[in-house]
C-alpha cells in the first residue's frame, strides 16, 4: 500500500463508477455489468495501475463509513480480480463521507456519494 501513496494517480473517464445502496457493499446487477466493462478496459491498458476509493453518504459515524468504504472498495476490487484483472495494478483506500460528489443533504445526493471511484496512474 506504501508504493500506491507515491503512485500520481489521476481522473480518467475511461472507468465508470458504480453505486451502492444504503449501507451496503454488494454488487447489484448494474454494478457488475459496469465492472466488466471497467474490466475489459484495464485488460486492453495492461501499464494502468487503478486505484479503487470507496466512499459513502454523511449518515453514520466517521469510523463506520471508513470501514464502509473500505468494505466498497474491497468488493469492486475482488470483482475485478474476478473477472482477470490482476490484483497487484489494483490499490484501495476509503475516504468514508469526507469527499462527497454531491453536497446536499437530500436522497438522491446521498446515492450519489455511495460509491466506488476510479483513478489511473501508468
Amino acid at each position: 500500500m506504501d508504493e500506491a501513496r507515491t503512485l500520481p494517480f489521476k481522473e480518467t473517464n475511461s472507468l465508470q463508477d458504480i453505486h451502492f445502496n444504503f449501507d451496503q457493499y454488494d454488487l447489484d446487477e448494474d454494478s457488475r455489468n459496469t465492472l466488466r466493462k471497467n474490466a475489459s478496459y484495464l485488460k486492453a491498458n495492461s501499464s494502468e495501475v487503478v486505484e479503487i476509493q470507496g466512499h459513502c453518504d454523511e449518515r453514520g459515524t466517521n469510523n463506520y463509513n471508513v470501514a464502509l468504504g473500505e468494505r466498497r472498495a474491497h468488493s469492486t476490487k475482488m470483482y475485478l480480480v474476478s473477472q482477470g484483472v490482476s490484483a497487484r495494478r489494483i490499490h484501495t483506500i476509503s475516504y468514508g463521507e469526507e469527499k462527497p460528489f454531491c453536497f446536499d443533504s437530500n436522497a438522491a445526493c446521498w446515492g450519489k456519494n455511495r460509491r466506488a471511484h476510479f483513478r489511473v496512474s501508468k
